[in-house]
């Protein structure tokens, strides 16, 4: 069956479209066109390949990928003839588990209660078909398994307003794959009573991979089953992430940090070429209406030949002034990585950290290849503590005028970095006003959200006040648009 002859899938793939704009991926109308196009060869049933070929004509960059397979999961997830989109032959437990050829349990109705759900199997029996499943490697085995287990032990109740990470604990919980891949391991070094180190790590290692591969399982069905509970849209909404370069600087999880820092390198690269072509192809200035109106005299000015000034193209100079106490430290830091990145668009770049004491860092980024080991090295040897370690932005500003002030001049554009939050110290936004006289321009970057300025101890509106602009740039997109802004 074509994708063209069914409505239900057309209708589900356009919700599927329209959430992953709402995730922040760019899908444009083409794109949308590309992709029905592409899945018109392409089985249904099969279920990876139409997943893959939509990913190819609708993702076009790498970070966007866990996005996309997160909605995909959710809006293509439920089984039936409805949408004919599952892949999976029979499961050898459907041969012992007749609940699982249930009525409208594929569905997601009538969810077992706890581990009285009634499916047909003792806890002796699910624990050695786990057994098998995972020492066989057996996929079909372990996908009737996934099933069985959620209805049994989960406990899901029709429009109870549980998170799937819940659902998924009570299943583990009483499945103990740890003591099953114990027993795995145990019977693997008793067949084989001369088993090596790496033949045993090897061995560890892929009846881990099966367990990972049973986990998944498990969280697809309580996916499905939510999801037939609940709707696409419902769920698509709550386990809806931001895109890495969406993500807050300054309430990044663990997970969502390292997801920053992979983000960053791509970044650096398309907005260095971004840069450079708006240079290159910036070459005509202003138009010249007097050497215009004197070409066009020999032929009586009609038709006009205009001519344009030679554009005299700058590279500022740049100060970066940052703030790296708390929580600001990660947005300084990602700041300070993309101007170093694409410092080859600036004719010099200087920079300066500071908490309550203020220490320029440039010699850090001299001649290395590694930004990432700069900054590293800038949170670490940057001498920045003046009395407490607590923040201090009128010291730290009164440093850098009696020792850098006589540095800034009419081709330095100066970028403070902060969240302008000073503990109730003295300001001395004069000082911001005369570097504001003596720079080229003065920028103030605050990653907090604007609604939180200049509440508690936030000063930024005394500060602004002197500076040409300030923004609130709270993850890697408003930065990108910023510095390319900037440039």
């Amino acid at each position: 069956m074509s994708v063209t002859q069914s409505t239900p899938i057309l209708e589900l793939l356009g919700g599927f479209i329209h959430e992953l704009r709402e995730a922040g991926l760019p899908v444009s109308l083409t794109e949308n066109l590309d992709a029905m196009e592409a899945i018109k060869y392409i089985p249904i049933e099969d279920r990876a390949a139409f997943k893959y070929a939509l990913a190819a004509t609708l993702v076009k960059n790498n970070n966007h990928w866990q996005a996309f397979d997160t909605v995909f999961e959710v809006y293509f997830s439920l089984r039936g003839s409805q949408y004919s989109i599952e892949d999976g032959e029979p499961s050898a437990l459907d041969d012992i588990d007749d609940a699982d050829e249930h009525d409208g349990q594929g569905q997601g109705q009538g969810q077992g209660q706890g581990q009285g759900g009634g499916q047909g199997l003792t806890p002796e029996e699910m624990a050695e078909l786990l057994y098998r499943a995972l020492q066989s490697g057996d996929q079909s085995m372990m996908s009737g398994l996934a099933r069985s287990a959620v209805r049994q032990y989960a406990g899901m109740e029709p429009g109870r307003p549980v998170g799937g990470t819940y659902y998924l604990y009570r299943t583990l919980r009483n499945l103990d794959l740890d003591g099953v891949l114990d027993r795995l391991m145990q019977e693997t070094r008793d067949d084989q009573p001369d088993l090596g180190k790496l033949d045993e790590r090897l061995a560890n290692d892929e009846y881990k991979a099966r367990v990972d591969q049973l986990k998944k399982e498990i969280e697809a069905e309580i996916r499905r089953m939510l999801v037939a509970d609940r709707g696409v849209e419902a769920m698509a909404r709550t386990l809806r992430k931001p895109l890495p370069e969406d993500v807050d600087f300054m309430h990044a999880t663990r997970d969502e940090m390292a997801n920053l820092r992979k983000a960053i390198y791509p970044l650096t690269r398309k907005l260095a070429a971004k840069l450079a072509r708006k240079r290159r192809h910036g070459r005509r200035g202003p138009l010249d209406f007097r050497r215009t109106v004197r070409a066009s005299l020999s032929y009586g000015g009609v038709p006009a030949d205009p001519k344009f000034r030679n554009p005299r193209p700058h590279k500022p100079e740049i100060m970066v002034v940052a703030d790296i106490s708390g929580s600001v430290a990660a947005f300084a830091r990602f700041t300070l990585h993309l101007v170093y990145a694409i410092s080859s668009q600036f004719s010099k770049v200087r920079s300066f950290v500071f908490i309550d004491g203020l220490d320029e860092v440039t010699r850090f980024f001299e001649g290395v290849d590694d930004i990432a080991e700069a900054v590293h090295r800038v949170n670490t040897e940057a001498d920045v503590v003046w009395v407490d370690g607590h923040s201090d932005y009128g010291h730290a500003f009164g440093v850098f005028w009696e020792k850098y002030a006589k540095d800034v001049g009419p081709k330095t554009t100066v970028l403070i970095l902060g969240d302008a939050r000073n503990n109730y110290h003295a300001s001395q936004s004069w000082i911001i006003k005369e570097i504001s006289e003596k720079a080229r321009q003065v920028h103030w970057l605050n990653p907090e959200p604007l609604s939180y300025w200049d509440t508690g101890d936030s000063i930024v509106g005394e500060y602004s006040q002197h500076c040409d602009g300030t923004f609130e740039v709270r993850n890697l997109r408003q930065l990108e648009a910023f510095v390319e802004k900037l440039v």
